[in-house]
This record gives C-alpha cells, structure tokens and sequence, in this order.
C-alpha cells in the first residue's frame, strides 16, 4: 500500500494551493478571481479545452447555484430543529410520528451539503436543483457543455445530469427475457440496479460521492467520516441509531478524503473505463488497498460501509416525498377531476397517446391510437401514471461535440487523465454499463446482451420535462442524455423528422441549404439498435407544438406549490441572449468506434 505519509503531503500541498477546490476556504481569493487568465494559468487548475467551449460566466453561475444550495440547507437544519422529539417505539421500533419527515429531512440536508465532496463545494443539488426538476440548474451549460463540473475544477462529466423526480419508482434492473429487453434500474445507462439494497434510487445516491468527475471521494468512507463532522449528526443518529457513526478514524483520514479519486497517490483511478481506454488490465478487481485507502479495522469498515447505504436511503426517502415527486401537475388535477384540460392541452394529449406515439414509451396508462381511423376505447389510469416505461432506448441522438469530456485526454495536476480516447469515445449507454465500462456489472447473466442494447439510454419521465423556475418561463434547459436537444420544440420535432432530414454528417456540419435540427438531423453517434417506433411520424409543425403544450400539464406546483420551485436567483434573460453557444468544433478528430474488449 502507498505509505500514509505520501497521501498526506499530496494532500497537504492540494490544500494549500487550491487545487481541491476553487470555492472553499483554502482558495477564496482565486474563487473570486475565476475565471481570469490568473486561475487559468494556474497549472494546477485543469482546463483542456478549446476557446468557447466552457461558458464565461461559468465561475459566477457556479457561485450562485452554490448560495442557492446553502440557503435551502439552512432552512432545512432550521426544519430539523423544530421537528416534535419522536418516540421510538413498538417492535420493530418505529420513529411513532415523525418517522417520515425525519429521514425525508436527513436526505434533505445530505443533498445540500456541501462538504460531501472531496473539496467541500459540491453538494447532490449542485447538479439537480429543485426549479428545473432537479437536473442541471445553469442555463449556459444546457445552452453548451450540457455536463456539469465537479468538485476538482475543471473536470466534466459525460452526460447531462438526469432529473430526480419519480427516480424513487424505478423498480431493480431486471431482464425480460419474452421482450428481449432491460427494464428499471438509474441513471441513463441504468447501472444503479438496485441489486444490494433493493432500490436503484437509493443506490443511484451512492455513485457521485466517488465518481472522479463528480463530489471525486477516493473512498465511501469518506461520507461516514464527512457525516460524523455534520451539524446534523444527531439526527442521522437519530434515524439509524445512536453510535452509528462512532468510528476511530485514522489521523490521515481528512488528508486522504481531501484528495481527489483517480490521484497517482491512489495508484490512479478504480474507475473500470478508465483503465480499459488506458490500457489497463480491464475487468481485474481492483485490490482492496486501492480501493479502501482510509485504512480501517475491520469492524469500523463495517460500520463506516452501513452508514454508505444509509446515505444512500435517506436521499431515497427525500426524493420520494412531495418534495421532489410531488404528484401536484395540472395532469394530476385532471386525472382527479378537479381540473378542465384546455382545448390544446387536450389536443395535444390526444396527439401525445395518438399520431406522436409518444405513450408507447412515456406511459400514460392509456392506449395508443396511431391512425386517424382508429378509436382508443381504454379507461382512464386508476392511479397516478409516472410517463415512462422503465426501459431504454437508443433513439439515434447525434453525438453532441461540445461535451467537454470529449477533451480531457491530459492528465490534471494529480496525474489523472478523465478521458484517453478523446472523439474516440462512443457512449454506448446500457451497453457500456454491462461490460463494465461505466459501473461495475453485478450479474454475468447480462454481459452476453451487451450488443443488442448499445447505444440505448433509459426513458425517463416526462414529468416536469418543462419545468423552469416560476419567474423564468424563458429558462434554458437542454434534453437527452447528451444535451443535443435544448427545448422541448426540438425534442418533438426530433422525434417527428429524424429520418425525414438525416445527413450523414456530425454536428456543425450539415449541407448548405440545410439548417441544424430544423431541416438536417446528424447521424446517430451508435447506429445499431435504434428505435423506430419514431422518426417519420408526420406530425405538423402546429401539432408538434400542442404535444408541448400538453407536455406543461405534467409540471409540478399546480395543486400546490413546489417546494423551493422559487430558489433560482440568477437571470431571466431570453436563452439567445444567455450565452452564445460554442462554435461547431469542425476540427474535431472523429475516429467514431470505441471497440469493446472481446466478451
């Protein structure tokens, strides 16, 4: 194992210059500073990227959604405080009374708390903040890079953040053997699967804590430790009992949690990805001294690996209570009787379950009727229907060259390189994640179906698909894995006309007389598997704005408010006028095959 000396002292210097983080005590002055030529020249800042890409208000935006976090994590400590003491009673032992709201509050406070990253500056809201749905809350980045930036500046994830909402419904990754097909699980890739503590939404949680991209832990026992420093301790141990967190931590325990994963002092990254596009010994397990570098007894590992899956169901309960999966849209009024679909609402539903085939996958409890001849006969739901079918599909997205993931193919100040492949990444989504490539596949029965669902991304809900802050109608948001799609107008139309106006090209280069996304679609980034289901659906330019229009009726905050829907405190400007989006990267290499390693 790496001496314990060397780990403190890479991250005694990390500390001292910044380089952990750009926005915590340690660095206040070059926070305030960012992003000027000062912190770009500072060569333990990491910024590969081309002119244009990273947007310039970047550092500001950080700044503000990091203040928007810490204000509803006060009033959340406020909440907890004034929570009636409970009684824990009965066998099992129940928290009689406040049980609910108690570990709804525990996930609560964990999703905005800041110092559950390596550098005490990204909290879980950071990248899904409640006024957009809980997905990606800076409108230059869906306008742009579409990821978000994690706790080691600059490094970008490869996708954009998914939303939160319903996540909690999802059921354990199952394969369905009669449909040839993948159902439940996180994530777009699906590779939160529930296999351990039976819910994919409360493992979902367990993931960004110790993503390198992302809150970059070098250990899950990182979160114990952070935890055990918490204001809110008493109430984690409140929930999961006194003594949960009494752990003997190592002296070098807050040096090794205050140097990010993927640190040559760690012997670089455990993520699997990483090692295949760099050549490392793929599938190998890595040993446990890499892995768990806080070096703990076996007994204090135990509890430090019991307090892990706690944090991961408190954010679960949090995010299936009203204040996240709310069930309070026009639909849900609707569906109650209490509220009149408009004429174009209504026509827009009726184009939603009809000639869009849009409930085929977005499921709405209804049946299709897909020809102007044909009558849906079906009774409405008799529950509250979640607009998704739990799968995946590949819809032939383009490859989005703006991803700024797709240039980190330098190592950072801490020797590691994010992406060795460059362009020659493809995200091949489900398909990835059973060979093990982005997450750790739990079952050897799937790694054979790898080929047929690459390229496929999890359905998501269309519920608050349009959600934007009360006073922002205008707010920018960008859909899809990948971000390509940045309004819910070009999410239909795509749909309507892909195959209608396909060039083979990338993006930024589609003939002359054609216009990106309106009369040219790029070719899909994985060709094989795609659904056809859509496409060429025929649908006018005014029906594809009634489906919109419907698409509204699914927001949240109609019944009644949605909390912390009023956070947002940046600007109200129309998205043109936001930020410019990046050039077209036209000299971009685009070698377009990662080939996975034999099966």
């Amino acid at each position: 194992m790496k001496s314990r000396t060397s780990i403190a002292l890479a991250a005694g210097c990390a500390a001292g210059l910044g380089v952990v983080s750009l926005s915590h005590a340690a660095s206040a002055e070059q926070q305030e500073q960012c992003p000027n030529t000062e912190i770009l020249g500072n060569p333990l800042v990491y910024f590969p990227y081309p002119p244009g890409l990273i947007p310039p208000d970047l550092c500001s935006e950080v700044r503000r959604v990091q203040r928007e976090g810490d204000v509803i994590f006060k009033e959340a400590l406020a909440e907890w405080r004034a929570l009636p003491s409970p009684v824990l009673d009965g066998q099992p032992p129940v928290l009689e009374g406040v049980g609910y709201q108690a570990v709804a509050l525990l996930g609560k406070l964990e999703n905005y708390d800041r110092s559950m990253s390596v550098g005490k500056d990204v909290a879980c809201s950071f990248c899904h903040m409640p006024y957009v749905g809980f997905t990606g809350p800076i409108p230059s980045i869906d306008l742009g890079p579409v990821a978000m930036p994690g706790s080691m500046h600059f490094r970008w994830g490869k996708r954009k953040p998914q939303s939160y909402t319903y996540s909690p419904y999802f059921p354990r990754l199952q394969y369905n053997k009669v449909l040839k097909a993948f159902f439940g699980g996180n994530f777009w890739d699906s590779r939160s699967t529930g296999y351990k503590l039976g819910s994919p939404d409360a493992e979902q949680a367990q993931h960004p804590p110790v993503d390198p991209d992302e809150h970059g832990f070098p250990d899950t026992a990182c979160i114990a430790y952070r935890l055990s420093h918490a204001e809110y301790r008493p109430l984690f141990e409140l929930v999961w009992g006194d003594g949960s967190l009494d752990i003997k931590w190592p002296p070098d325990t807050e040096a090794i949690c205050s140097t990010p994963e993927g640190a040559a002092v760690f012997n670089g990254s455990r993520n699997t990805l990483h090692q295949h596009m760099t050549g490392s010994s793929w599938g190998t397990p890595p040993s446990d001294e890499i892995a768990m570098p806080v070096a703990l007894k076996s007994d204090d590992r135990a509890k430090a690996n019991n307090v892990f899956d706690h944090w991961g169901q408190a954010l679960n309960a949090f995010e299936a209570s009203a204040n996240v999966s709310a069930f309070s849209s026009k639909f849900d009024a609707f569906l109650a009787g209490t509220y009149t679909l408009t004429a174009d609402e209504q026509a827009g539903y009726d184009l939603f379950r009809g000639k869009g085939n849009c409930n085929s996958c977005h499921l709405d409890a209804r049946g299709t009727a897909l020809k102007s001849d044909q009558t849906d006969t079906s009774s409405a739901p008799g529950g509250a229907p979640l607009f998704t079918c739990f799968g995946s599909a590949n819809e032939g997205l383009p490859r989005n060259p703006v991803i700024p993931f797709y240039y980190e193919t330098k190592p950072d100040a801490f020797n590691y390189t994010p992406n060795p492949a460059g362009f020659g990444f493809k995200d091949l989504g489900v398909g990835l994640f059973l060979r093990s490539l982005s997450g750790n596949n739990p079952n050897t029965d799937w790694i054979s179906y790898a080929p047929s669902v690459d390229g496929q991304m999890q359905v998501s809900s269309a519920r608050n698909a349009a959600m934007t802050p009360p006073a922002c109608p205008n707010f920018q948001r960008a859909f899809f894995h990948n971000g390509y799609v940045k309004s819910l107008k070009e999410l239909v139309h795509f749909y309507n006309t892909r195959d209608v106006f396909a060039y083979p090209v990338q993006s930024g280069h589609c003939p002359p007389r054609t216009i990106e996304k309106v009369t040219c679609w790029p070719e899909p980034e994985v060709k094989n598997n795609i659904d056809m289901t859509t496409g060429n659906l025929g649908l006018t330019d005014h029906e594809e704005d009634l489906i919109v229009i419907f698409l509204g009726t699914l927001t949240d905050g109609f019944t009644t408010p949605y909390p912390d829907a009023d956070k947002y405190a940046g600007n109200c400007l129309p998205p043109t006028a936001l930020s410019p989006p990046p050039p077209p990267v036209s000299a971009a290499p685009f070698p377009l095959d990662l080939t996975p390693p034999p099966l």
